[in-house]
Formats: structure tokens, C-alpha cells, sequence
């Protein structure tokens, strides 16, 4: 554990002097704060306190952004010390290969935990300014940034893997980011073009809803939009939230940051220094 700690305060020092901490914290406080300035438009049609309603745009807002950001601090994560030939001389310390991704993990994930904290944090400020009840969201908004926190930990596990397996930085990066395409953006846009296809049949009833499931980005928000008293404000997704169980996502969200660091470690291990 302490080879580990040592590995994950040497990132988190990294991560301050390449300014991901700045850029990340700046990125969510920005786009959480103009969220819920702007999120008051439905809460009287709604009858939902201000907070709830931010929830449902503050989780379009991380599905986005926080896998984003986990792949960019994670994609040179082993790549980038096979290129600047630093990983020879830190295999011939005694840590494993696993200690060491655990330590990047820890690093990265505590990153990810001060920005989305710190917008979730902005956000709650702006809403409690401008309405008393807004407190009433506040559960919602703590089981959004836990959640958060494991969509982050599955997308830096992720980006450790294609790194491994590019073991080029620039082919990492082009990974990562066609990785990012497809499971938040272009993943939902093939599950309503077969909906749209099924016209209500046994794709639509029986596969659709595990599909949903398989995707960690579609069931983070599956499982904080059921969590929120203002699901109606959400778009998309909002119908099957409230027709697929939150344990299932919960389950999905908890299962997928373990399997992604696996995948990760198998990897890192056929690595050659």
C-alpha cells in the first residue's frame, strides 16, 4: 500500500505542475455554474425544487465531460513512460506493474473527485442562492458525485488499457478519443436508430433496456435520473429510467470500474519495456 501511495502522490504532483487540476476544476465549476444559472426554466412546471432539476442537466453535463477528462489524463498513462523510456527505470523498483497503475488510478481519481466537486459544489451555491427549497436536492447531488467518481474510475481504466495498447502516445490519444465518440455519443444514436427500426418490438422491449445497462455512461444516467425528482427535464433517457430498476444501473456502475482496471493490468503486463 505504501508503494502505491508513493506512486499516487508523485502523479497527483505531476497532474498540478501540467495544470490538469486547474484545467478540470475550471471546466466543471464553468459548466455546472452556467447549468444552474439557467436551470430554473421548468421548476414551476415541474413543481421540483431548483437543485433537482440541475441534477438532471448536471448528469448530461458529467456523462460528457468526465469521461472526457478521464481519458485525457489517461491515455499517455503507460504510453507515455514507454516513449520518454522512463518505464525501464520504474520496473526495476520494487512495485508490480498493478501497484503502479493502482497508484496512477489513485492519482487521476482524486483529480476528477476535487473538479466535479468542486462544479457540483458551484452549482449548489447558485441554486441555495436563489431558492430556499433547493436543499431538498441535495441527496441527489451527493449520489451524483459518488457516481460520478466510478464513471471516472471506469474511463481512466479504459484509457490505461489503450494506452498499454497503443504504446504510443498519439495512438492512444486518437483511441481515447474515438473511444469517447462511441460509448457517449455515437452508442445512444444506434440504439434509437434500431428503436426507431423495431417500432416497438422485442429489440425495444427485451434487448434495448441491457444494452442501456452494458453502456457505464447509460447507466450513470439511468441511475441518477431515477434518483432525481425531475426526470420529466431530462430528455432521451428519461422514459427508461423510469422502467429499469436503479439497482441494475447501480450494479452496472459498480462492476465496470473493476472490470476496466483488469483490462488495464492484463494489458500493462504484456508490455515490454
Amino acid at each position: 500500500m505504501s508503494r502505491i501511495l508513493a506512486t499516487a502522490a508523485t502523479e497527483f504532483r505531476i497532474a498540478l505542475r501540467n495544470r490538469w487540476v486547474t484545467i478540470a476544476v475550471v471546466m466543471m465549476a464553468v459548466f455546472a455554474v452556467v447549468l444552474s444559472a439557467a436551470g430554473s426554466a421548468p421548476t414551476g412546471a415541474l413543481g421540483s425544487d431548483r437543485l433537482s432539476v440541475t441534477v438532471a442537466s448536471l448528469t448530461s453535463l458529467a456523462v460528457y465531460l468526465v469521461p472526457l477528462l478521464a481519458l485525457l489524463m489517461s491515455f499517455d498513462a503507460v504510453a507515455g513512460e514507454v516513449e520518454r523510456g522512463t518505464l525501464p527505470l520504474i520496473l526495476t523498483y520494487p512495485i508490480s506493474r498493478a501497484e503502479l497503475l493502482g497508484g496512477k488510478l489513485l492519482a487521476h481519481l482524486a483529480v476528477l473527485s476535487i473538479a466535479v466537486a468542486a462544479g457540483y459544489g458551484c452549482a449548489i451555491a447558485v441554486a441555495l442562492a436563489v431558492d430556499a427549497d433547493a436543499a431538498r436536492g441535495l441527496p441527489a447531488v451527493w449520489r451524483l458525485l459518488w457516481s460520478s467518481v466510478l464513471l471516472g474510475a471506469t474511463f481512466l481504466g479504459i484509457g490505461y488499457a489503450l494506452s498499454a495498447l497503443a504504446r504510443r502516445p498519439a495512438g492512444a490519444a486518437g483511441l481515447a478519443i474515438g473511444l469517447w465518440l462511441l460509448a457517449v455519443v455515437l452508442y445512444d444514436l444506434a440504439l434509437l436508430a434500431a428503436i426507431v427500426a423495431d417500432g416497438g418490438g422485442a429489440f425495444t422491449t427485451g434487448v434495448f433496456p441491457w444494452l442501456l445497462l452494458a453502456n457505464p455512461a447509460d447507466a450513470f444516467r439511468l441511475f441518477n435520473l431515477a434518483a432525481s425528482e425531475a426526470t420529466a427535464a431530462a430528455a432521451g433517457l428519461g422514459g427508461a429510467a423510469t422502467t429499469i430498476p436503479a439497482w441494475q444501473a447501480l450494479v452496472s456502475l459498480l462492476l465496470w470500474p473493476v472490470l476496466a482496471l483488469a483490462l488495464a493490468t492484463a494489458a500493462f503486463r504484456k508490455v515490454t519495456p
